[in-house]
C-alpha cells in the first residue's frame, strides 16, 4: 500500500469538498499516525476544526463513521505500512496536491517548534546535567550509527578540536565498539538513537552501562530502549512532515553540549583552540581570505 489507506480516494475527492472538509482532508494526509492513535476529537483540534466534521468526512469517503477510518489506519500501523515507505507515497501525495513552496514551509515550522521545545526548563535542565556529566568524564565515547551519526560526529568533532577527550565509536572494518573496551565508571558514553533504533547502538549502550559507564542518551522517547539504559536523557523529536526522519534537533542538542562543555573548561578550552588553529594554518586546512591589496 502507498500511503495511507484513504490517500488515494481523498486526493480523487480533495477538489470537490468544502473548504471545511479539505482542513481535516489535509490532516488526514499530513498526519496519517495522527489519525490511528488519536481519538476523533483530539484530531479535530489539531486540524482547527469541528468534531463533526472528521465525521462527515469518513462518510463522503464512503465509511459509516470516523471510527472506521482511525480502525483502518490502525491497521496500517500494525502491519508497517505506514513505515517510511507508505509515509513516501504519502508524501508525494500530499506535495501533488499542496505543492513543493507548502511542503518546505510545513518542515520549517515543524523544525522551529521542536528546536523551540529545547528550551523548555526542564530539558534546560537535563541538558545542565548532561554537560556536568561530560565536562567530568575522564573520557567521552561517542556512538551514533545510520541516520544517529552525524549527531554523534559532530559532538566529537567540536570536542576534538579541544583535545583528545573524546573516541568515536566508527564501525570501519566492523570495529566500531571495540575501543569501549577500555571504559569505566570515570568515563561517560554519549549516544544518539531514534527510533527505528539501530540495535548496535543499544547493545553497546548496554555493555557501557554494565561496565559502570554513565550514558548520555540523545533519544526520542522516555521509553527507547537508550532511555531505558541512560543515565541522563535528553528527548527530542524526529517527526516530520517528509517521510525522511529529521536529524536536526539531535544536531543542536549536540552543539549545545558541546558549547556548555567547552564553555565548562575555562581557559583550559581558549588554549586548546590556539593550539589547533595554529596547527590547522600550519596545514592550510582553510582557504585563506585574500587581503585587498591582493585582490587589486
Amino acid at each position: 500500500m502507498d500511503g495511507g489507506p484513504l490517500t488515494q480516494p481523498i486526493v480523487e475527492a480533495f477538489e470537490t469538498l468544502s473548504p471545511q472538509l479539505q482542513t481535516a482532508a489535509r490532516y488526514m494526509l499530513d498526519r496519517p499516525d495522527d489519525v490511528a492513535l488519536l481519538s476523533m476529537r483530539e484530531q479535530a483540534r489539531r486540524a482547527g476544526v469541528p468534531a463533526a466534521t472528521m465525521t462527515r468526512l469518513a462518510k463522503r469517503l464512503g465509511l459509516d463513521g470516523y471510527d472506521d477510518v482511525r480502525s483502518l489506519y490502525a491497521g496500517a500501523v500494525r502491519n508497517g505500512t505506514l513505515g517510511f515507505a507508505g509515509k513516501a507515497g504519502e508524501q508525494v501525495a500530499v506535495q501533488k496536491l499542496r505543492g513543493d513552496k507548502a511542503l518546505a514551509a510545513d518542515m520549517v515550522q515543524s523544525l522551529s517548534r521542536q528546536i523551540g521545545r529545547l528550551a523548555e526548563p526542564a530539558t534546560l535542565q537535563r541538558l545542565a546535567d548532561a554537560a556536568e556529566r561530560l565536562h567530568r568524564a575522564r573520557r567521552i565515547y561517542c556512538l551514533g550509527l545510520r541516520s544517529c551519526h552525524a549527531a554523534a560526529w559532530h559532538f566529537h568533532y567540536m570536542l576534538s578540536l579541544l583535545g583528545d577527550a573524546t573516541v568515536m565509536l566508527d564501525d570501519a572494518g566492523g570495529t566500531g565498539l571495540d575501543a569501549i573496551r577500555g571504559a569505566g565508571p570515570r568515563d561517560v558514553l554519549f549516544a544518539a538513537s531514534v527510533e527505528p533504533y539501530a540495535s548496535a547502538t543499544i547493545e553497546g549502550a548496554r555493555y557501557a552501562a554494565a561496565r559502570g559507564v554513565p550514558v548520555v542518551a540523545v533519544t526520542d522517547s522516555e521509553v527507547s530502549p537508550l532511555a531505558q539504559i541512560a543515565t541522563v536523557t535528553i528527548l527530542v523529536s524526529a517527526d516530520s512532515p517528509s517521510f525522511f526522519h529529521t536529524m536536526t534537533p539531535l544536531l543542536a542538542v549536540s552543539e549545545i553540549l558541546a558549547a556548555l562543555v567547552a564553555g565548562r573548561s575555562g581557559r583550559k578550552a581558549t588554549e586548546a583552540l590556539a593550539r589547533t588553529e595554529a596547527q590547522l594554518t600550519a596545514f592550510g586546512v582553510h582557504l585563506q581570505r585574500r587581503s585587498s591589496r591582493e585582490k587589486s
